[in-house]
């Protein structure tokens, strides 16, 4: 199926590994042209080459904390400027944040803080920061990465995806006319570090997980995630918009950690 958007220009947040990377190579393989942002410079460069070995287009490579307000504008003027414009924005930076413990040292402000800022605030302003552009252009696409479930113990991501998902639908309901689309998609347990290294690192803990509450009996893979991130971001896609489309293999989304 050609999705039609060979020559496109898409920023992909990030981007350094998991679904990120598997999008910027996806949408590259169809022809887009991408920017690339993450913290981690070092995995950012050696996605350039891979992409790059693959015959796309060099991508632009951005490393900047968007928890930050220059980071943020380093992203919006970094993909600005190094693709000429943005048609294609995948909202993809985020991280689960369970309430830390008393050694921690943190205050529950600044653990509330960090997780809006890092899990809505981020995708916010750089979509705000790029919309001129495509209402200037009549075409645009928004793809975010949102949250498939509440958790049972305190996590302040999941009010803050909660808060991106409520947010992009009436963004959705703002810019249909002027030939934008926004969309979210709701990872379930997808096999990326962040899952795997750090919810379920053990081989037992993820064989639980799969038994208690995943139909079809195996994590997902980015691939199979970055895949609809691509086609939402085509021509074909261009009368879906307020959607929130979970990627779970079926999960009962009441989550156990």
């Amino acid at each position: 199926m050609d999705l039609r958007i060979s020559g496109k220009r898409a920023l992909i947040t990030g981007a350094t590994t998991g679904i990120g990377r598997a999008t910027a190579l996806a949408l590259a393989a169809e022809g887009a042209r991408v920017a690339i942002a993450g913290r981690n410079e070092a995995l950012l460069s050696a996605l350039r080459d891979e992409l790059a070995s693959a015959g796309a287009a060099a991508p632009v490579v951005i490393a900047a904390d968007i928890t930050t307000a220059d980071g943020i504008a380093n992203v919006i003027v970094g993909a600005s400027q190094g693709l000429g414009g943005v048609d294609i924005l995948v909202n993809n930076a985020g991280g689960s944040r369970p309430r830390p413990g008393a050694e921690a040292n943190t205050t529950d402000d600044e653990w509330w803080d960090e997780s809006f800022a890092l899990n809505f605030t981020a995708a916010r302003r750089i979509t705000e920061g790029l919309l001129p552009g495509m209402k200037t252009a009549g075409w645009g696409r928004i793809v975010t990465l949102t949250g498939a479930m509440t958790a049972r113990r305190m996590n302040a991501a999941s009010p803050a995806k909660a808060a991106l998902w409520s947010w992009s639908r009436s963004l959705s309901a703002e810019l249909a006319a002027d030939g934008i689309t926004v969309n979210c998609i709701a990872p379930g347990r997808i096999n990326t570090p962040q899952i795997v290294n750090r919810l379920f690192p053990t081989e037992e803990a993820r064989r639980t997980e799969i038994d208690q509450s995943i139909p079809m009996g195996r994590f997902g893979e980015p691939e199979e995630l970055a895949a609809l991130v691509a086609f939402l971001a085509s021509e074909a896609a261009g009368y879906i918009t307020g959607t929130q489309i979970p990627v779970d293999g079926g999960m009962i989304r009441m989550a156990m950690p």
